[in-house]
């Protein structure tokens, strides 16, 4: 039988690849439709982070023991991150894609905030090393991705807002 560590990576790893998959074919979309990227020159340094996080769990956290507290709200963490790609649908990517026109999205988990995927992704990269007991990991790759989300949000939001403009 599995250990329940190897377990939930391997579902964080598949889902996080299945996801750039679901992410690259939504891209093209956009572009096809007339969409444009901004942002990109911090993608490759977002993408660094996020697999650093995941091979440093693999490579520190496969024989520790699981704290189900924290199991738990990353297992709610997924519910919402699944609320966010169905309200998103094709609009869901990984990048900050413009599509000229098309309204902002203000249903689903957005009606209750601007940037509930980048909040969901904050909590995932505190709250797994946690249920692995890896308090300093998590504090560390936290600040992390909070520094990259300041980079990130503030790219997106003066991307929403200039085509908030031009519309």
């Amino acid at each position: 039988m599995m250990p329940a560590s190897i377990a939930l990576l391997t579902f964080v790893t598949l889902q996080r690849l299945s996801e750039l998959v679901l992410a690259r074919r939504n891209t093209a979309a956009l572009f096809a439709k007339g969409g444009h990227e901004t942002g990109a020159e911090h993608y490759p340094y977002m993408v660094a982070l996020h697999a650093t996080w995941i091979g440093g769990l693999w490579l520190l956290a496969t024989d520790r023991p699981m704290n189900f507290f924290w199991l738990a709200i990353f297992l709610l963490l997924q519910v919402i991150r699944l609320w966010v790609l169905a309200t998103l649908k094709e609009r869901w990517t990984t990048r900050i894609i413009v599509l000229p026109g098309a309204p902002l999205i203000r249903s689903g988990p957005y009606r209750f905030m601007r940037h509930p995927n980048y909040a969901v992704v904050a909590g995932e990269i505190a709250v797994l090393p946690l249920a692995f007991g890896m308090p300093l990991y998590a504090a560390a790759f936290t600040i992390l991705n909070a520094l990259m989300l300041a980079i990130r949000i503030r790219a997106e939001n003066a991307a929403l807002k200039t085509a908030m403009i031009l519309k």
